[in-house]
């Protein structure tokens, strides 16, 4: 499409084949959305588009991705609150129209496997090396290795007693991400099963936490196959997690941490098979659908929404599908 549509906190522009979100570094942008900077989403990962009305003279375009699609979104799990959503663009309600085209046109742009959950990543998520301050210790990705540091004036006992901790990555089954916003908000490394001795404490993490059935769904994630149920240690006793609170492990620096640690958890899994190519508007369109559109690309032009020339390239691209 190649069009950009800019809102409140983030501008959206449309490609062939993905939408990409540059959000803003305002004082007013959640720091979540700021620490993004940019994301770029394939149609490939999205499942569904939404415009329905927003709060104070607003309408609120939003995108709904796949479950599996994105790392970012699976460490989440849902907790994430309305105004951190990165798939979410606030517009001014004067642009309604405008908004209503686009969603129309993301919508064309699905795939038929757009209701199937995604056997892969395919988003990215962000890149390590990245570090961040917990209650009870600091946290640190180089992308290949996880590790924990504890301080003295927060960690127990328990985590003094197993030493400072390093995981990598290929001896993690999935994460677990409680948010910090809430009670009880920590990040928790959930080991394989069977996993060699590799560790200050000399121990594996077998040793550790205790034998882990593969195919653990953790913070909603399943990770290889079915989800299993696994007694676990409380967080602020257990040497592969770290605890949020008081400020610290904040959503906008814990969160993209654990999304990066997952997407590189998967990567190190057996790959997927290749899926088969999903071809965005393939063949020929319905002359119906083309027509209805060329109208609405009309109602966007005599609104001033549409410039001459822009009303001429799209309606010249449109009838270019029949």
């Amino acid at each position: 499409m190649g069009d950009v549509l800019a809102g409140i906190h983030a501008t959206w522009e449309f490609d062939t084949d993905s939408v990409l979100i540059r959000f803003e570094r305002g004082i007013r942008t959640p720091k979540l959305l700021q620490s993004l900077r940019e994301r770029r989403i394939p149609h490939a990962a999205l499942s569904s588009v939404t415009l329905t009305p927003g709060k104070r003279d607003t309408v609120v375009l939003r995108v709904v991705p796949r479950p599996g699609a994105d790392p970012l979104m699976e460490a989440a799990a849902g907790q994430l609150k309305e105004g951190c959503d990165p798939y979410r663009l606030v517009l001014p309600a004067d642009r309604e129209l405008l908004a209503e085209y686009y969603a129309d046109e993301l919508r064309s742009c699905l795939g038929p496997a757009s209701d199937e959950p995604a056997d892969r990543f395919l988003v990215a998520a962000p890149e390590a090396p990245m570090q961040f301050k917990a209650y009870d210790g600091r946290a640190s990705f180089d992308g290949e290795r996880v590790s924990f540091r504890w301080f003295w004036t927060g960690a127990s006992s328990a985590k003094w007693k197993a030493g400072d901790q390093t995981y990598r990555v290929s001896e993690l089954a999935g994460i677990e991400w409680r948010s910090p916003e809430g009670l009880d908000g920590y990040l928790r490394l959930v080991p394989r099963a069977a996993v060699p001795a590799d560790h200050r404490t000399g121990g594996s993490l077998g040793d550790l936490h205790g034998p882990v059935t593969p195919g653990l769904e953790a913070a909603g994630i399943a990770v290889d196959g079915a989800p299993a149920t696994v007694s676990r240690a409380p967080a602020d006793q257990d040497p592969a997690a770290v605890l949020f609170g008081l400020g610290y492990g904040p959503v906008h620096e814990s969160l993209p941490f654990a999304a990066a640690v997952l997407e590189s958890v998967r990567s190190t899994q057996s790959a997927p098979a290749v899926p088969a190519p999903i071809l965005v508007n393939a063949g020929r369109r319905d002359p119906a659908d083309i027509a209805e559109r060329i109208h609405h690309l009309g109602e966007l032009h005599q609104a001033g929404l549409v410039t001459d020339d822009e009303y001429s390239a799209k309606k010249a691209q449109l009838l270019a599908e029949l």
